[in-house]
């Protein structure tokens, strides 16, 4: 049976106690705990790791499209708020369900059912915890980038490259190419090194998405991207690449 580890983030001390009671007839959720505002649920998402987030959206100082904002990696998400209003802009946040309150028993089984479903799909086996790097993503782990008005949440895997622009770094995926205000230094600590790549000193890439590698000048490689970009390795790491791919 799988199980998933979940966290309330609610301002509303009985809401957060009827969540808690509909948890009580799911097995396989379980509760690492809950926060009042945003500030201690950033806190307590950052510590527990969790895999399932309830989430409440108008909450006093800050609201929960801002904690998404906020974290690195974003958890499933499900919205419960007394507010139908907000529905649309949820799904722009890539919210996996939306829960009016008061939440029905059957209407909250249901998104349990699909969120465990979603689960089993994506399920992979788990990493040696001596082998893991604390801090380092995991490919399968959904990530969250905003750019403007426009918000994504994006699995590692699927992103094939990082490439400096001034003071920001603009991030491919699926056709899309939105600027995160992060160093390429920053985002390479928490990248899983046996698939990203740091070609040169402006671009990582996803290895897992390399199309062609060419011979280039003076003893570097050419590499061209599924999704048609062309990287240029520096010599130094030409040598590191052809080592780590074997080539």
């Amino acid at each position: 049976m799988i199980t998933l580890k979940a966290v309330i983030v609610e301002d509303s001390r009985l809401a957060r106690n009827e969540l808690k009671e509909l948890i009580k007839t799911h097995k396989e959720i379980e509760l690492l705990g809950e926060a009042e505002n945003v500030d201690d649920g950033f806190m307590l998402i950052n510590e527990t790791q969790p895999d399932l987030l309830f989430l409440d959206i108008n909450m006093p100082e800050k609201n929960g499209f801002e904690l998404l904002e906020m974290l690195d990696e974003v958890p499933i998400t499900i919205f419960t708020t007394a507010f139908d209003e907000y529905a649309i802009k949820s799904f722009e946040y890539n919210a996996f369900d939306y829960l009016l309150k008061p939440i029905n028993q059957k209407r909250f089984s249901k998104s349990i059912e699909k969120v465990i479903e979603n689960a089993i799909k994506n399920v992979t086996p788990k990493i040696s915890e001596v082998e893991t790097k604390v801090d380092v993503l995991n490919l399968d782990k959904q990530i969250f980038i905003k750019d403007g008005e426009k918000c994504w949440l994006v699995k590692v895997q699927n992103i094939t490259l990082f490439e400096i622009v001034g003071n920001y770094t603009r991030v491919f995926f699926d056709n899309n190419t939105p600027l995160i205000y992060k160093s390429l230094a920053q985002i390479e600590e928490k990248l899983p090194s046996d698939v990203f790549f740091r070609a040169n000193r402006q671009q990582i890439i996803n290895i897992h998405h390399v199309k062609k590698v060419v011979s280039w000048f003076n003893g570097k490689l050419k590499i061209e991207m599924q999704s048609g970009e062309e990287i240029e390795i520096s010599r130094r790491q030409s040598y590191l690449f052809k080592e780590q791919l074997s080539f």
